[in-house]
């Protein structure tokens, strides 16, 4: 990978249906117990309000974890200038292409790409070898924090997606802390959740266990 070295075991994407001040308490739990990337998702604000909560939340995570900024290299861009650490991007298939993000945001930027499709995958191999570090894959079950997810993979779907590409595959949508030791053997580099932390009673505790899990040792040494 070309971005600041560490794991990508265990990724928090962040849930914009929670109030912002219970969002910064809920990523704080989690910077805490050990997740690898918190992704700043939130499909319904400004560009403006986007960067105060990148802003915020570099402050909370405090460089305990990476933080990256889903579809908005603008945003990235500019929470930078603004002070903020902003490790890298999340980018969908209608975002900016990678090779761009790439160019914007330098070469130790983490660059994460969504692909669900065999077309995706073929996709991500033409880049340079350095442009994207992991595909983010999914959905491995339904979920409603992304009404509009493409058909589901399920584990033996994501193991044949996984199969077909040399690069890291990240397992998201509807993923459970039971599902992690499947999705292990099934080849993913690492998980991404949502609600398992988000929607959780205590998101400590949850983020705590899902470390562990993706701690396996068919995890270690992923990046």
């Amino acid at each position: 990978m070309t971005g600041p070295a560490g794991r990508l075991a265990l990724h928090l994407v962040t849930d914009d249906r929670l109030p912002f001040h219970r969002l910064l308490a809920v990523v704080d739990d989690a910077a805490a117990a050990g997740v690898d990337v918190v992704q700043l998702r939130a499909k319904s604000v400004s560009a403006r309000e986007l960067i105060r909560q990148a802003s915020a939340l570099s402050d909370v995570i405090d460089r305990r974890c990476l933080l990256l900024i889903n579809d908005r290299v603008d945003v990235a861009v500019a929470a930078r200038d603004a002070g903020a650490r902003v490790d890298g991007v999340h980018l969908g298939q209608s975002d900016l292409p990678p090779d761009t993000a790439r160019r914007l945001l330098g070469p130790r930027a983490v660059i994460g790409w969504t692909a669900d499709s065999a077309d995706h995958r073929a996709a991500a191999s033409v880049p340079r070898d350095g442009t994207i570090d992991y595909l983010g894959v999914g959905v491995i079950r339904p979920t409603s924090t992304k009404p509009d997810h493409p058909p589901v993979l399920g584990v033996d779907g994501f193991a044949a997606f996984a199969a077909g590409t040399h690069l890291p595959c990240v397992a998201i949508g509807g993923v459970e802390v039971e599902d992690v030791a499947a999705l292990r053997a099934a080849g993913a580099a690492g998980i991404a959740v949502v609600s398992a932390i988000c929607a959780a009673a205590d998101p400590g505790a949850a983020a705590r266990a899902l470390r562990s899990a993706a701690d396996a040792p068919a995890l270690e040494g992923v990046a």
